[in-house]
């Protein structure tokens, strides 16, 4: 059984509380229906239960919308959504989803599951005869999903999310991933849902600042996220027409940062845009952390560079500079078209992957195909930007500085 954690009392009081099987017959989850049963004969699995994890994206309900639709229509695969993630997978909070529930979500941000990026159910914190403790709930994790009879669990989210599937898989787990997140950082995929679109919101706020940067004839910075990796600073920032780009592949010399903003501002180009990637870093120097939060699998909470980079130039060049932090704004609103045809894609080719039993695989996009990889290797490590990177080498053709000693921008 498992153990009461110290936040349960608070969600019993909004009726919250765990799913079993008998609980979803109850709540009325309809038989299938004739022809259903006859097209899920195609299908080597009856059901399949779907999680989002980690920090929510713009594409998530698109691909739980696929993941559904594809399963039920095609196959007469009944379809479960685990809600707030690996939370709702260790406190056994379920709901049946039909073809009402999935419908007209592909343009809808978020995720109507809902998700969470601090429950890991192979460490997770809860208190225990009043003291608080670690403990591996991973076991009745797998009960869980026995008892509701899942043959499949397709789990959508990020290096972290993914990385827990593929420990769920190698307890036996039949698992598929889907790759989501803004910062583009998985490995074995070219691209991952969610990010184009914040490249967009992000390319947009850019523009707008260049219009308040030039009235005023300050040095405005942008900072992205990203966490470890400079994928999104460097699209955006491009884009943008960013005037200096600072992302964590590049270790910056804030001296050679100043005598880019000086120059400009001598030659006549009284403002300057400076795009940095939350996890960009001086040379020698560490990244800037704004917080730890103990009891998420990654307590690493990165920001403030802006804010850093703004007092640092201001006291340097005596040029007035000004810190944006996006922050939130990056991983909300409706995902482009381009996030919903590939969030389709992936959902329709993870719930091809589920019923033809194929698992322990995620799928990718790799060209302009969507094909699977091992999930193992999907999460063996950070996709960095490449310091040759085609797109740093034309950004540099037109001028744009990263901040290098050596650099002549």
């Amino acid at each position: 059984m498992v153990a009461k954690s110290k936040n349960t009392a608070k969600r019993r009081r909004h009726g919250a509380g765990t799913t079993t099987p008998g609980d979803i017959h109850a709540a009325g989850a309809a038989p299938e229906p004739k022809a259903a049963r006859k097209r899920a004969t195609k299908s080597r699995i009856r059901r399949l239960a779907m999680l989002t994890g980690g920090g929510d994206c713009p594409g998530l309900n698109a691909v739980i919308r696929a993941v559904a639709k594809t399963c039920i229509h095609k196959y007469g695969v009944a379809c479960y959504g685990i809600e707030e993630g690996y939370h709702g997978l260790i406190y056994r909070r379920a709901r049946v989803l039909r073809m009402e529930d999935v419908s007209g979500i592909l343009t809808l941000g978020g995720t109507i599951l809902g998700s969470s990026n601090k429950d890991n159910p192979f460490s997770h914190t809860m208190t225990l005869d009043g003291k608080e403790q670690t403990v591996d709930l991973s076991a009745e994790c797998v009960n869980y999903i026995k008892q509701m009879g899942w043959d499949c669990l397709v789990a959508i989210g990020g290096d972290g999310t993914l990385a827990m599937a593929d420990q769920f898989a190698k307890m036996g787990v039949p698992v598929i991933g889907v790759p989501k997140t803004i910062d583009n950082d998985l490995s074995a995929t070219d691209y991952t849902f969610g990010f184009h679109t914040a490249v967009q919101t992000a390319t947009e706020a850019i523009d707008k600042l260049h219009t308040t940067a030039m009235s005023h004839h300050r040095v405005m910075i942008v900072e992205m996220m990203g966490r470890y990796t400079g994928h999104l600073a460097l699209e955006a920032g491009v884009a943008g027409g960013g005037d200096i780009i600072l992302i964590p592949e590049i270790p910056y010399d804030i001296e050679a940062v100043c005598r880019e903003v000086v120059r400009r501002s001598r030659a006549g180009k009284r403002f300057s845009i400076v795009v940095v990637a939350e996890g960009a870093k001086p040379i020698g120097g560490e990244m800037t952390v704004a917080k730890m939060v103990k009891d998420s699998p990654d307590p690493v909470r990165l920001g403030g560079i802006a804010h850093v980079l703004a007092d640092q130039i201001s006291r340097k060049t005596h040029l007035e500079a000004r810190a944006t932090v996006l922050g939130h704004l990056q991983r909300g609103g409706t995902p482009t078209a381009v996030d919903r045809v590939l969030s389709t894609k992936f959902g329709y080719h993870a719930a091809e992957l589920a019923v033809r039993g194929k698992f322990g695989r995620m799928v990718a996009l790799q060209g302009h195909d969507v094909v699977d990889v091992p999930l193992e290797k999907a999460v063996a490590e950070i996709k960095k930007v490449p310091v040759n990177h085609p797109l740093i080498a034309a950004a540099r053709a037109v001028g744009t500085c990263f901040g290098e000693p050596e650099e002549k921008c």
